[in-house]
């Protein structure tokens, strides 16, 4: 009998990867991320077909999904994939994945039915429960931060495709591993372990408090679930986290004594000091460009507690967490690994950071976005008055090549993986010189494309921080896509005229 069959959006996420090493010996895993699997570390298996996608490119996936229908019934949909970052700005990440993506990803479900889709929500969809009480499965996703809002419309979303395919939602705690990976916590040991001057410095009364779940019983949950949905309702919300809160006090101390090996009593910020605080530090990060991970939004949640009740959902699965991995008693553990190999510590945090301020690649890439439509029609007129063979070309196939020319280099740029622009540039070489194009003109026309998105780029507002950039994230990727015209035109050649010994007009154009 075939293994089941899952499919798992945003696997190259911090949960996406542990899920699939639990899954791949049991499962067969279709995989969808932005990311290679090489570059995310994701396992690789003869279970795991690995598709790399955006899913906020619905052309692209339905492409992908095209897999998933030849693959046959899709037992689950672990839909993963989401956009998250700390700075509080409306970025517009958020709409594209969080939202957009969604439903292009609910959209294909209803074309291909799974036997169960589940939408990875988070607590932090709620807002803090009054003091005393505590959230649970029926409180309203009523967040304020933008990534809740996102995530309350992703739950909303869900209600429409229900009659199509049932659907469950989990509300995930704040998810860590041995090596943290997860952000703030990450900020809070580098500062408190260091010699820096706020060392000893807790917001408020250092009460903040909010629910931690290690991600090995995520996995042990999300397994569970597997087994238990056909038993739960149609859109049903479970909370896959430990009962209560761990305070920022309790994680400081804990930490503290077993680092020092002696406690430090903290130095505590009146909750009315904290948001004037942060905005100097943002302030003077701004001069020196080295923005504080501390951010003015933070600063309304100081000595809330987002206390958590559970019971329902556990009673429900039949699942726990286990204590052993609560984030008090394995705390130690991340400090071993901090210490054994502080160098794979910090890779690792880095890379669950995702801050905008270290891709460019990104900005670029919206900004390109931004002006498509205005690139493709200058590629056409530019095209068109240089170069006798393009002035030829009916206007529908100039359209329809440029729509797919710049959207794979628009993606070069966004993954910085040039492979498939590469590809793409090597394969459209063939069918041009089979037209009866030059090389002169197929690499001149990448140089001319080339300066048409350099000037709309540097001519937006946003772009100014990022010239610098420019030219290792989108001329790098034209210069190696005019290298590969130039070897499928060897190849041409060679193929076409043998008698040449070798001989091409290929060097003689070069320039």
């Amino acid at each position: 009998m075939p293994l089941p069959l899952i499919v798992v959006t945003g696997a190259s996420g911090f949960i996406g990867r542990h899920l699939l090493n639990s899954l791949k010996h049991t499962h067969r895993v279709i995989c969808m991320a932005r990311r290679s699997q090489f570059q995310c570390g994701a396992p690789v298996h003869e279970n795991i077909v690995w598709t790399q996608v955006d899913i906020g490119e619905p052309d692209h996936l339905a492409q992908a999904w095209e897999e998933v229908r030849r693959e046959g019934p899709v037992d689950a949909v672990f839909h993963l994939a989401a956009h998250y970052d700390f700075s509080g700005e409306d970025h517009p990440e958020y709409q594209r994945t969080n939202i957009d993506g969604t439903r292009y990803v609910l959209e294909e479900c209803r074309r291909h039915p799974p036997r169960v889709f589940i939408f990875s929500s988070s607590v932090a969809a709620c807002n803090f429960p009054p003091e005393g009480a505590a959230l649970d499965e029926t409180s309203p996703p009523d967040g304020k931060h933008i990534y809740a809002r996102t995530k309350a419309a992703g739950e909303a979303m869900l209600a429409e495709y229900r009659d199509a395919f049932p659907t469950r939602i989990i509300r995930f705690a704040a998810l860590f591993s041995d090596w943290c990976e997860y952000p703030p916590l990450y900020m809070f040991l580098r500062t408190w372990l260091s010699p820096a001057w706020n060392r000893r410095v807790l917001g408020g009364r250092g009460e903040s408090a909010i629910p931690y779940l290690h991600v090995k019983d995520a996995v042990t949950f999300m397994r569970r679930l597997l087994v238990k949905h056909e038993d739960l309702g149609n859109g049903e919300i479970l909370i896959c986290s430990a009962d209560g809160s761990t305070s920022h006090r309790d994680l400081y101390d804990t930490a503290v004594v077993y680092w020092d090996e002696h406690a430090r009593q903290p130095l505590f910020t009146p909750r009315f000091l904290v948001k004037p605080g942060i905005h100097v530090l943002n302030l003077a990060g701004r001069f020196s460009h080295e923005r504080p991970f501390e951010r003015p939004w933070m600063a309304d949640y100081v000595d809330l507690k987002m206390n958590v009740d559970s019971a329902r959902t556990r009673r429900r699965l039949g699942w726990e967490p286990r204590e052993r991995l609560h984030i008090l008693r394995r705390l130690p553990f991340l400090l071993e690994n901090r210490r054994g190999d502080h160098v794979g510590w910090v890779r690792l945090n880095r890379d669950a950071m995702k801050q905008r301020q270290e891709r460019p690649c990104l900005a670029i890439y919206y900004i390109l976005q931004r002006h498509r439509d205005d690139i493709a029609e200058a590629c056409t007129r530019e095209l068109s008055s240089r170069f006798p063979s393009y002035a030829n070309m009916d206007s529908k196939e100039h359209q329809w090549n440029h729509r797919l020319f710049l959207r794979t280099l628009f993606n070069a740029v966004r993954t910085r993986e040039r492979v498939d622009f590469m590809s793409y540039c090597r394969d459209l070489a063939w069918r041009r010189l089979d037209e009866g194009f030059s090389v002169a003109e197929l690499v001149g026309a990448l140089q001319t494309i080339n300066d048409i998105c350099l000037g709309f780029v540097a001519a937006d507002p946003e772009a100014e921080p990022l010239l610098p950039h420019l030219h290792n994230y989108l001329t790098m990727p034209l210069s190696y896509g005019i290298d590969q015209i130039r070897e499928a035109c060897e190849d041409w050649y060679e193929m076409y005229h043998p008698e040449n010994d070798g001989a091409s007009p290929c060097e003689e154009n070069r320039n």
